[in-house]
């Protein structure tokens, strides 16, 4: 693939509204939950927001993001060196944010694209993030 044709091909990458962050916003708005999107004044604008539950949602590609086991999270072939070090700097991007996120008191989940196949299994995932919290009990 010569060096024209492979930046057309990456430049069809959307960072938003991807088919994985759809299907979540769908299967969230079903659940009755209701959300902002891509809040520019939080780290990372985060692709779903829900502030009244003190909760923001990242849905990561597991090939950009790296998704630890997942067989969509592979090494290219071509200019290793280059792909190692793209990927380096996304991971700590996003570790960077969710700590920003925590610090400024923010429950953070990261769902994976290949979590978002499976809606029953994704509305699961979402439900016990989203459970409220247990009353905090100084005394135990």
């Amino acid at each position: 693939m010569d060096a024209e044709s492979r930046r057309r091909l990456m430049a069809r990458f959307r960072g938003r509204d991807t088919k994985p962050e759809v299907a979540a916003r769908r299967v969230l708005h079903r659940l009755g939950y209701r959300f902002r999107l891509h809040r520019k004044d939080l780290p990372g604008r985060p692709d779903i927001v829900l502030p009244r539950h003190g909760a923001v949602i990242f849905v990561h590609g597991c090939f950009w993001h790296r998704h630890s086991g997942c067989r969509v999270a592979t090494m290219p072939k071509t200019r290793p060196d280059f792909w190692r070090q793209k990927f380096e700097q996304n991971t700590q991007r996003d570790a960077r944010n969710i700590a920003k996120l925590h610090a400024a008191g923010w429950r953070v989940l990261v769902l994976w694209e290949c979590e978002t196949k499976d809606r029953d299994k994704m509305a699961e995932i979402l439900l016990d993030f989203l459970k409220p919290l247990p009353p905090f009990d100084a005394a135990a």
